[in-house]
């Protein structure tokens, strides 16, 4: 029995739109326990087998994305899109105070960056991984500066 690869889903990045459909299905899966004819029943699809489909093609309805990604708890549809057409997605502040560990894995996240950037100016290689890598950073690192500016004025949960 092969067992599958345990996914850091804060730092993985969609490569094409199917990627993200793929990472919201398993997303649902590994985190919500929810099969794709649940996912097809809470998004108030007809029938399973037109999620299959659209799965299996790459091309879902736009109108169903963000329906599909609520019901797999996860944006990677969205994140493939913005990410193509050259934006950075930030997720609103809410102006909570960031927790040591939190940071600390940004630390640690930025280092590893700066160590690919080194690497491929280095060897021209991992071009792909590095331009992931350094756009995850910018998102973190823009949260954190619109968590900083509304901590003042945190909002309520």
């Amino acid at each position: 029995m092969t067992q599958r690869r345990q996914i850091n889903w804060k730092r993985v990045q969609p490569h094409s739109l199917r990627h993200g459909s793929e990472l919201c299905v398993r997303h649902a899966s590994d985190r919500l326990n929810r099969s794709v004819e649940q996912i097809a029943e809470i998004m108030a699809e007809a029938s399973h087998f037109t999620l299959y489909k659209w799965l299996e093609s790459g091309r879902m309805p736009a109108l169903k994305i963000r329906a599909f990604e609520n019901a797999c708890g996860a944006d990677y549809m969205t994140q493939y899109l913005a990410h193509s057409a050259g934006y950075l997605l930030v997720k609103v502040p809410t102006g909570r105070q960031a927790k040591h560990r939190e940071l600390n894995e940004l630390s640690k996240f930025a280092h590893e960056v700066l160590g690919l950037l080194l690497e491929f100016y280095d060897s021209q290689e991992g071009l792909d991984e590095a331009v992931q890598a350094v756009t995850q950073l910018m998102e973190e690192l823009a949260f954190q500066r619109g968590n900083i500016e509304k901590f003042k004025q945190p909002e309520l949960l």
